[in-house]
């Protein structure tokens, strides 16, 4: 089997160009695809868009006292860390590692992965 590999994308030069808003959810964009940064204490994390269950837009919702993302449209929770869903309806979201460096702020995305549209 072979190993993953990853390109990391810029998403901004410092974590404070990044919309959190209220909720503590920004608006990336990779390639011209969106995604979501989320922060709870202080970590940050990339993850879908739209919720896995029926496309409720992540960002927003809100971030639970466990660090959960919780969907404005059905209220279904995903852990941030791992895409878990965490209120027990089985679903998964998509998730990226994300470094902030002296440079910026980056997330990694599977080279040529499954959705290719990254690649």
């Amino acid at each position: 089997m072979s190993e993953k590999k990853y390109t990391w994308h810029k998403i901004a030069d410092h974590i404070n160009e990044l919309d959190f808003a209220g909720n503590n959810i920004a608006v990336a964009e990779i390639k011209g695809k969106k995604i979501s940064i989320g922060k709870y204490k202080e970590e940050v994390f990339a993850f879908a868009y739209k919720c896995p269950h029926a496309g409720g837009i992540l960002a927003d919702g809100y971030i639970d006292a466990l660090g959960n993302i919780v969907c404005p449209l059905h209220r279904y929770k995903y852990d941030m860390k791992n895409g878990r869903n965490t209120s027990g309806e089985g679903y998964y979201m998509k998730h990226w590692p994300v470094e902030i460096r002296e440079e910026g702020v980056f997330v990694a995305m599977e080279t040529g992965g499954l959705f290719g549209w990254f690649s």
